[in-house]
Parts: C-alpha cells; sequence; structure tokens
C-alpha cells in the first residue's frame, strides 16, 4: 500500500514538472523526434520529472508483486485527486464545470471498485501465457498509433476548434496500458532468473513503449492541459490493465454477487465518462470592438 501511495505521489509530481517545462520550449513534434529529446533533455526540470516518473516507475514494480492488478489499478486512480490539485497550484490550468463532474464520476467509479476489494481474497497472478498476452497487446498497440495519427491530422486542420486531449489520452493511455501488462509480467519473471526474462515478451514490449510513449506523450502534454490529458491517460491504463490483466494473469473476479456488481459498475461508469468527456475546449468569445459598443 505504501509503494502504491508513494507512486502515486511520484507520476502526479513526475508529469507535472514536465509539462512545466515543455511549456517553456519551443513546439515539439512527433515527427521530428530526435528534436523533441534534444530539447527535453536540455531542460533541468523535464529531467526531473522524468527522474519521478522513472521512481514511480520502480515503485510500481513492488506494487505488483504484491497486490493483485484490479487492486493496484484502483490505487493508482486516486493518484488523479493529487494530479488536479498540483495542477490548478503549479500551472493555473482550470477545469470546467463539466469536466470536473467528469473527473468526480471517475473518482465514484474508483470508490465502487475499491469497494469490492476485500483483503486476502483476491489472489495476485504469477503467470501468463504469452500467446495471450501478444494477442492483447499487438491489437492495442495498433490501436493506439493510430488514433494518435488520426488526432494529429485532425489537430493541423485549419479552423478546427482546439481539443482538449481527450483523444491523445486514450492513445496515449492504450500505449501505457500496454506498458503496465509487461511491468507486470517482469515482476512475475523477477524470481525465475534472467533467461525467464529474455524469453518472454515483457521487455520487448516495455523498450516499445518505453520509445514511442516519452515521444507521443511529451507533444501531447504540451499541447494540452495536464489537468485533463493525464487523468484520461490515467484512466485508460488503468482500465485496460484491470480488465486485460485481470484475464491474462487469471486473477479471478468477485464471487459475491455485490462485490461483483461493484466492480462492473465502476469500471462501465469509467468508460462511459471517458465516451462523454468534452473533446473540444471552448471557444473564447471575441471581444468587442469600439464600434459595436457604440453602436449594437
Amino acid at each position: 500500500m505504501i509503494a502504491a501511495l508513494l507512486a502515486n505521489v511520484l507520476y502526479s509530481t513526475g508529469f507535472v514538472l514536465e509539462k512545466r517545462a515543455l511549456s517553456a520550449l519551443p513546439e515539439v513534434s512527433v515527427r521530428r523526434p530526435v528534436t523533441l529529446l534534444r530539447r527535453v533533455l536540455g531542460s533541468p526540470l523535464w529531467i526531473g520529472g522524468s527522474l519521478a516518473l522513472a521512481a514511480g516507475f520502480g515503485a510500481q514494480l513492488v506494487v505488483y508483486r504484491t497486490l493483485p492488478i484490479a487492486v493496484a489499478q484502483g490505487i493508482f486512480v486516486s493518484g488523479l485527486v493529487l494530479l488536479v490539485l498540483l495542477s490548478a497550484r503549479l500551472l493555473g490550468e482550470e477545469a470546467t464545470g463539466r469536466e470536473r463532474y467528469a473527473l468526480g464520476a471517475i473518482l465514484a467509479a474508483l470508490l465502487m471498485i475499491v469497494l469490492s476489494l476485500r483483503e486476502g481474497s483476491d489472489p495476485v497472478g504469477r503467470a501468463a501465457p504469452y500467446s495471450l498476452i501478444l494477442l492483447v497487446c499487438v491489437p492495442s498497440l495498433a490501436a493506439s498509433v493510430w488514433l494518435y495519427r488520426a488526432t494529429e491530422l485532425r489537430a493541423r486542420r485549419q479552423h478546427r476548434l482546439p481539443t482538449t486531449g481527450v483523444a491523445y489520452g486514450v492513445a496515449v493511455g492504450l500505449l501505457y496500458g500496454v506498458s503496465s501488462l509487461a511491468i507486470k509480467g517482469v515482476s512475475s519473471c523477477a524470481t525465475s532468473g534472467p533467461a525467464c526474462l529474455v524469453r518472454s515478451p515483457y521487455p520487448y514490449l516495455l523498450l516499445f513503449t518505453g520509445a514511442f510513449g516519452l515521444v507521443m506523450s511529451q507533444a501531447a502534454l504540451q499541447r494540452c492541459r495536464a489537468s485533463l490529458m493525464v487523468p484520461v491517460c490515467t484512466t485508460v491504463t488503468s482500465l485496460f490493465t484491470a480488465v486485460f490483466g485481470t484475464l491474462s494473469f487469471g486473477e479471478t473476479l468477485p464471487h459475491d454477487p455485490l462485490r461483483l456488481t461493484l466492480r462492473l459498475a465502476g469500471t462501465a461508469l469509467g468508460v462511459t465518462v471517458l465516451l462523454t468527456m468534452p473533446k473540444h475546449d471552448p471557444t473564447p468569445e471575441p471581444s468587442l470592438t469600439a464600434k459595436e459598443l457604440t453602436h449594437p
């Protein structure tokens, strides 16, 4: 539990520091990854944020060895509260009323999932068939890259309303969902020695998601509000990992009808919120000219 809460603090702090650093940098793009890396690596603030995220990754490895996937994801989503508070305080980002309601619904979904848990009764999965992991991960990675590219193409159109970052968050969230399954697999292989790890698909999935995730997330984070994009990304990652991780690693759903209802309803609520969140920021109203003020 302590490791999970520590991971929350590290991840939230890391994203906010990276966003603050990116706001001071020239525009970065996934089409110029070398330029992107050169610019972010020249920022001490961004390096501090990335180190915080790396430390959160280490804490996440510990969590997956001691807690079921659904339990871990429920705790990780609670870090959204800290992220929104830090974004408002350090980045000056204010959520709209509709977005605040959406974030509240996400936290309600989290509470339902947490209430469906019972300490000691949920087994911790230790292994998954490699073919099943690849069957889940490869199409998810393809969908992530396709959605991100489609969002980039839409964003470059003239007269397009500014995006809130929901589509970017979903695309990066799918990528990080695959990464979370790979982290779970690495934590499971750690006790079996390096040979098991090399033969598994997990380190290669981590390399792919790490490289693409770095470029995709930084370009999206620079364009969008962290207080919205990161919660969407985190929710997609958590739902993806909780659902497919539970099935892949054989962590069964609750048998008690009430706990099962809470877990399924919480998952459904989280998905519904994502589908109904605003896709564009409101267009600022044009200011009135002096002539319009004197001649209504």
